[in-house]
């Protein structure tokens, strides 16, 4: 097998949580191009149609699951196995927040921080759990992490710790999961403008020229950098790398 055919991902099945739009979809569109069939999941029904119907263009094969990512791993679980055959990858998007802003960190709000920790960790944990259960060797685990774990984080001081949580625990896996031959590792985007930026980080399209001048290669990010790296991580390109944080920044720490 050459080394480009090594990235490719026919007959594999993933999960990609939060895959209806943005740095998820770009993964799943990654996966989807490498031959590897999907659940696509996120929480409005339209969005998660009209995704599934993208992939499924791509040439394989998408199963639909609707719904709260804190609530439905096992849900997801059985989706791919019922519906696709197998689990062979988990891809821990979904994160971010649910509130339109931000706290400063000794004013946060208990119930704040408390839906980071479930939203970007907890959830993790679960998949790491359950869906481990399934997969054969050859599996992988990754997580969706932020450059707002490598440091302070004011004004998102749960996020970063959520995040910088699921670094910790993908590098324990690793060493737990590496006898049943099952990878884990993180990809840890930089800036890549989403709605989630727009929304949750208050940032507005005439702030981006002064955010891209803090970028040592020039650019912002895109959902494809990021698929690039997990693509990578996942498929047998990848069999040798487990308990990694791979930073997808351009260069910003």
């Amino acid at each position: 097998m050459s080394l480009l055919e090594q990235f490719r991902m026919d007959g594999r099945v993933a999960v990609v949580t939060g895959s209806s739009k943005g740095i998820g979809l770009g993964i799943a569109r990654g996966l989807a191009d490498a031959g590897c069939d999907l659940v696509i999941t996120a929480r409005k029904a339209d969005e998660v149609a009209a995704a599934a119907a993208d992939v499924r263009a791509r040439g394989v094969r998408a199963v639909e699951v609707v719904g709260d990512v804190t609530t439905i791993v096992p849900d997801l679980i059985a989706a791919a196995m019922d519906g696709l055959g197998r689990l062979d990858v988990w891809v821990s998007n979904a994160g971010g927040s649910d509130h339109d802003g931000n706290f400063a960190t000794l004013e946060m709000p208990e119930w704040h921080w408390d839906a980071q920790i479930e939203l970007n960790l907890r959830t993790h944990f679960l998949a790491a759990r359950y869906a481990t259960e399934v997969m054969g060797s050859g599996g992988s685990l990754v997580g969706i992490a932020s450059t707002a774990a490598l440091g302070p984080s004011p004004r998102y001081a749960a996020y970063g710790a959520a995040k910088a949580g699921m670094i910790q625990l993908a590098k324990t896996l690793a060493v737990d999961l590496a006898p049943k031959g099952i990878r884990s590792n993180i990809v840890s985007p930089g800036i890549v403008p989403t709605e989630s930026l727009t929304r949750v980080g208050g940032v507005s399209d005439d702030m981006l020229p002064a955010m891209t001048r803090q970028v040592p290669l020039g650019r912002l990010g895109t959902p494809d950098d990021i698929a690039a790296a997990v693509l990578y991580l996942v498929s047998p390109a990848g069999s040798w790398v487990t308990g990694q944080n791979i930073v997808v920044s351009g260069g910003r720490g």
